[in-house]
């Protein structure tokens, strides 16, 4: 099965060219994100966790990306953080996703995040139910919180409080 090749490892810096390009194709989805556009990779690195960010690599190919960001600077939500994950098109329903995402749990806690969340648009089903596959709930749907091209989107507000941390 393909998903035995996969080896999670840290993201570097090397690997924006490819990890830009799958955002890219997430973006143009356009129930993947309400950004338009892909950032520098100095406003992307500035905006997530340093030691939480994993590829999924096969073949030397970056297929895939998991990374964490602070929901808030207060001290009291340190430990709460929100998931971007990202699989390349052409390895989407490969239990990439998965993979990524359960790491990313077992790495969050590993450095003291006891809450993940996630925003996900309605339309994005293959997220959602990998969420919850993962162990995230819904917490609710917060309706038009966000604009694309124009167009007011809902959101479902998931998250997944660890188990090991109290």
């Amino acid at each position: 099965m393909i998903i035995d090749k996969i080896i999670l490892r840290s993201l570097n810096p090397n690997d924006w060219p490819t990890i830009s390009k799958i955002y890219a194709e997430g973006i143009a989805t356009g129930i993947a994100t309400f950004e338009t556009e892909v950032p520098t990779w100095e406003i992307w690195d500035n905006k997530f966790i340093k030691h939480c960010r994993i590829v999924a690599v096969q073949n030397d190919n970056v297929e895939g990306f998991a990374v964490l960001s602070l929901v808030s600077q207060r001290k009291v939500y340190s430990g709460v953080a929100e998931v971007t994950l990202y699989v390349a098109k052409d390895c989407w329903g490969k239990g990439i996703g998965k993979k990524l995402l359960m790491e990313l749990i077992n790495l969050s806690e590993a450095h003291g995040f006891w809450t993940l969340q996630a925003g996900i648009f309605p339309e994005n089903v293959a997220s959602i139910k990998l969420h919850e596959n993962c162990g995230f709930r819904l917490v609710g749907v917060r309706e038009k919180i966000g604009q694309r091209d124009g167009k007011w989107y809902d959101n479902h507000l998931m998250e997944r409080r660890s188990d090991k941390i109290l």
